[in-house]
């Protein structure tokens, strides 16, 4: 899309693994006592709440290896490929046709409550799902949007069945974007980041960013619209003339402006919104582009061994920030049609058709530290590589620079002076 920079720029490639190696696990965690079977698409429990995926060899948890891109056992090695249809496909979804969908929802969620007397809590959902383990049989709890962890007890991955699919008052996933960048990777770019920041503390550059690295599944909406817009305004062109006399006489800078108007259309592909809270935005943002055509159609196997969550923010939300994501880019736009050396915007008036979006899954490296009892958070797209996040500052090193800085122009003023 023009105005929101390409999705296929700073693409990184994942190496291969060794053979026999041990994928991208944390640590590791005995195998499940019990067998559970080789069902090809993994194995339901707690009435089609949960979902994990046995290895056929030794029963023990999948998870999904980065390099190979497939499920694999950390214990024998058995490798398992991702079953994808040969006819499954990410389609656009019909944006109006959804709110109208989640209208009926609201309504019928709230009639329901209001008949079983809970009217005080008529429209509001339940955020907090208890699910058994199937490995050691202790109790996994998914709050709020979370839909794949490991169990507090033993480690094993759990997912919430059906969680990204099509339940009662949900907008199921369409597509996934699989993890790309290893663990080890991103600790390497993690490091390359911590030594370009020339304004951290010199210890920070030194000890590093030290903590834990969580993959998670973020959830997204995309957006796609043809946007009509006509604008008024005046273009500004700059001439210079010469005013006073004698000592006093210089040249001005003038400026004489035409009215400037038009049309025209342009189309906005993959609009790319956060459905998640909690999260900086502004360093959510800063890592796009996003591959997005790596993205395939979703499946939950490639959620084995990484957290996920659903949307926190509804659809008509996140459209409302593509939205002022895309009107900004008009804006420019219209600047750049408008020409001259510079512009009086006066009226823009843009219309949207053919809204559609999709719900993606998109993978990101997590990570918490410390530095002098303070806590910082660092975001790495896993799928390039990009670092983004915050660190701490040497208050020393920008008073240098700022002291540096006034003795040079200083300088520069003495010398033009003479």
């Amino acid at each position: 899309m023009a105005g929101i920079p390409s999705e296929n720029q700073n693409e990184q490639i994942p190496p291969e693994l060794p053979p026999g190696s041990p994928g991208d696990s944390g640590d590791a965690v005995a195998p499940r006592a019990n067998d559970v079977g080789a069902d090809p698409v993994g194995q339901t429990f707690d009435s089609g709440e949960g979902r994990i995926f046995p290895c056929d060899g030794c029963g023990a948890d999948l998870e999904f290896r980065i390099g190979d891109q497939v499920l694999a056992c950390q214990f024998c090695g058995h490798v398992k490929q991702i079953e994808l249809s040969d006819d499954a496909a990410v389609i656009e979804q019909d944006f109006h046709s959804m709110l109208e969908r989640i209208r009926q929802w609201r309504e019928q969620a709230a009639q329901k409550k209001v008949a079983a007397g809970d009217e005080a809590h008529a429209g509001v959902s339940t955020s907090l799902n208890e699910l058994r383990c199937d490995s050691c049989g202790g109790n996994v709890e998914f709050i709020g949007t979370l839909t794949s962890t490991h169990c507090p007890y033993c480690g094993s991955p759990v997912q919430l069945e059906n969680a990204h699919k099509c339940v009662e008052n949900r907008i199921p996933v369409d597509g996934v974007l699989p993890f790309q960048i290893e663990r080890q990777q991103a600790k390497t770019n993690l490091q390359q980041w911590v030594d370009s920041r020339w304004f951290a503390p010199n210890s920070f550059r030194k000890q590093g960013a030290e903590g834990k690295f969580n993959g998670v599944y973020l959830s997204y909406f995309t957006v796609d619209s043809m946007t009509f817009t006509a604008y008024t305004g005046q273009r500004g062109e700059h001439y210079w003339v010469e005013v006073g006399s004698g000592k006093n006489k210089r040249r001005e800078m003038r400026t004489r402006w035409y009215l400037a108007s038009g049309r025209f259309q342009r189309f906005f592909d993959d609009v790319v919104v956060l459905a998640n809270t909690g999260l900086n935005r502004k360093f959510m943002l800063a890592l796009e582009p996003w591959p997005l055509a790596k993205v395939v159609a979703f499946n939950q196997q490639m959620l084995a061994g990484h957290l996920a969550r659903t949307y926190d923010i509804e659809l008509d939300e996140c459209f409302h920030e593509a939205k002022s994501r895309i009107d900004d880019t008009i804006q420019t736009d219209v600047r750049q049609r408008i020409g001259g050396d510079t512009q009086r915007v006066q009226s823009v008036n843009s219309r949207y058709e053919a809204i559609t979006y999709k719900h993606l899954l998109l993978p990101v490296w997590l990570l918490a530290y410390k530095y002098s009892d303070k806590t910082y958070q660092v975001f790495i797209n896993a799928a390039t590589g990009e670092v983004q996040g915050e660190r701490p500052y040497s208050v020393w090193k920008i008073a240098f620079a700022v002291i540096t800085g006034l003795t040079v122009a200083g300088v520069i003023a003495a010398m033009s002076q003479q």
